[in-house]
């Protein structure tokens, strides 16, 4: 009788790419998730050294403003000493940017008025569709 033979199997020369993605899918999600947490913050350009002044053939800047108690006040019409909250303050600067597009806006913010105030200014400009804000600062003496 013959007897009970082996077949042998040929080797595999493959590699099993399945565990490699699964952690592809793992780290896809994490910086998914983690994406729009390290993006967030509000451009701003600060000069080098000493600050240079408007050219004076551009339109009339919007001077949005912040005093030391962190009221907002924006610089057009009849009422620039009115404080105003940061809803209203967007839209009159929507109405004002549909008029002259290509106006300035810049900021000017007390010396002594909190970072949280002169941020949530700057990012009520953004969402009213400002391009690009400016910083007014003092001149040195």
């Amino acid at each position: 009788m013959h007897g009970y033979q082996r077949r042998r199997r040929k080797r595999v020369a493959e590699i099993n790419v399945v565990p490699y993605i699964d952690v592809m899918l793992v780290l896809l999600i994490i910086f998914m998730a983690t994406a729009p947490v390290i993006t967030q913050g509000v451009k701003v350009d600060l000069p080098q050294a000493e600050a240079e002044m408007m050219p004076e053939d551009s339109d009339k800047p919007l001077v949005a403003s912040i005093d030391a108690e962190g009221r907002y006040f924006l610089d057009i019409g009849e009422n620039r000493d009115e404080a105003v909250d940061l809803l209203a303050l967007a839209t009159m600067v929507q109405t004002q940017l549909k008029t002259t597009p290509k106006a300035p806006v810049v900021v000017k913010g007390d010396a002594n008025v909190r970072y949280d105030a002169v941020i949530q200014l700057m990012a009520t400009l953004k969402a009213a569709g400002v391009p690009t804000v400016g910083l007014m600062t003092q001149p040195e003496q």
